[in-house]
Protein backbone atom coordinates (compact mmCIF):
# COMPACT_ATOMS: atom_id res chain seq x y z
CA UNK A 1 0.00 0.00 0.00
CA UNK A 2 1.34 3.43 -0.84
CA UNK A 3 0.99 6.60 1.19
CA UNK A 4 -1.64 8.11 -1.11
CA UNK A 5 -3.99 5.13 -0.78
CA UNK A 6 -3.45 5.02 2.98
CA UNK A 7 -4.18 8.74 3.28
CA UNK A 8 -7.43 8.35 1.30
CA UNK A 9 -8.51 5.49 3.54
CA UNK A 10 -7.74 7.33 6.76
CA UNK A 11 -9.36 10.53 5.45
CA UNK A 12 -12.52 8.59 4.64
CA UNK A 13 -13.00 7.81 8.32
CA UNK A 14 -12.07 11.35 9.30
CA UNK A 15 -15.48 12.26 10.67
CA UNK A 16 -17.39 10.96 13.64
CA UNK A 17 -20.39 10.07 11.45
CA UNK A 18 -18.35 8.10 8.90
CA UNK A 19 -16.50 6.27 11.65
CA UNK A 20 -19.85 5.40 13.22
CA UNK A 21 -21.18 4.06 9.91
CA UNK A 22 -18.04 2.01 9.37
CA UNK A 23 -18.23 0.52 12.88
CA UNK A 24 -21.87 -0.44 12.27
CA UNK A 25 -20.88 -2.18 9.03
CA UNK A 26 -17.98 -3.96 10.74
CA UNK A 27 -20.39 -5.23 13.39
CA UNK A 28 -22.81 -6.39 10.67
CA UNK A 29 -20.13 -8.66 9.21
CA UNK A 30 -20.23 -10.12 5.73
CA UNK A 31 -24.01 -9.86 5.36
CA UNK A 32 -23.81 -6.09 5.37
CA UNK A 33 -26.71 -3.68 5.68
CA UNK A 34 -29.00 -1.79 3.38
CA UNK A 35 -28.87 1.99 3.34
CA UNK A 36 -32.19 2.14 5.21
CA UNK A 37 -30.86 -0.21 7.91
CA UNK A 38 -27.80 2.00 8.36
CA UNK A 39 -30.04 5.05 8.49
CA UNK A 40 -32.24 3.46 11.17
CA UNK A 41 -29.20 2.59 13.29
CA UNK A 42 -27.51 5.97 12.97
CA UNK A 43 -30.36 8.43 12.58
CA UNK A 44 -28.40 10.17 9.82
CA UNK A 45 -30.59 11.83 7.17
CA UNK A 46 -30.68 9.95 3.85
CA UNK A 47 -28.90 12.64 1.81
CA UNK A 48 -26.18 13.04 4.43
CA UNK A 49 -25.77 9.28 4.73
CA UNK A 50 -25.36 9.00 0.96
CA UNK A 51 -22.55 11.56 1.19
CA UNK A 52 -20.81 9.61 3.96
CA UNK A 53 -21.17 6.29 2.11
CA UNK A 54 -19.64 7.92 -0.98
CA UNK A 55 -16.56 8.92 1.07
CA UNK A 56 -16.23 5.44 2.59
CA UNK A 57 -16.57 3.85 -0.84
CA UNK A 58 -13.94 6.18 -2.36
CA UNK A 59 -11.60 5.29 0.51
CA UNK A 60 -12.20 1.60 -0.27
CA UNK A 61 -13.42 1.00 3.28
CA UNK A 62 -16.77 -0.35 2.15
CA UNK A 63 -18.19 -2.21 -0.82
CA UNK A 64 -21.66 -1.90 -2.27
CA UNK A 65 -23.65 -4.41 -4.27
CA UNK A 66 -27.10 -4.21 -5.75
CA UNK A 67 -29.55 -6.83 -4.46
CA UNK A 68 -32.93 -6.39 -6.05
CA UNK A 69 -34.02 -2.86 -5.23
CA UNK A 70 -31.63 -2.54 -2.33
CA UNK A 71 -27.98 -1.64 -2.11
CA UNK A 72 -26.10 -3.79 0.39
CA UNK A 73 -23.14 -2.12 2.07
CA UNK A 74 -20.38 -4.21 3.61
CA UNK A 75 -17.14 -3.36 5.35
CA UNK A 76 -14.08 -4.04 3.21
CA UNK A 77 -12.25 -6.01 5.88
CA UNK A 78 -9.19 -6.67 3.71
CA UNK A 79 -8.59 -2.96 3.12
CA UNK A 80 -9.25 -2.05 6.76
CA UNK A 81 -6.69 -4.66 7.81
CA UNK A 82 -4.23 -3.39 5.19
CA UNK A 83 -4.56 0.16 6.57
CA UNK A 84 -3.86 -1.14 10.06
CA UNK A 85 -0.82 -3.08 8.88
CA UNK A 86 0.44 -0.02 6.97
CA UNK A 87 0.27 2.13 10.08
CA UNK A 88 1.61 -0.48 12.49
CA UNK A 89 4.55 -1.34 10.21
CA UNK A 90 6.12 1.89 11.48
CA UNK A 91 5.78 0.85 15.12
CA UNK A 92 8.88 1.54 17.17
CA UNK A 93 11.22 1.98 14.19
CA UNK A 94 12.82 5.01 15.79
CA UNK A 95 12.79 3.67 19.35
CA UNK A 96 16.19 2.93 20.84
CA UNK A 97 14.99 -0.22 22.60
CA UNK A 98 13.25 -1.74 19.56
CA UNK A 99 14.51 -5.16 18.52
Amino acid sequence: MNENIAAQGFAAIGSESRLSVLKILVRAGGEGLTISEIQQRTGIAASTLAHHLKFLLAGELIAQKKQGRSVINTANFEHIEALSRYLLAECCLDAKDCD
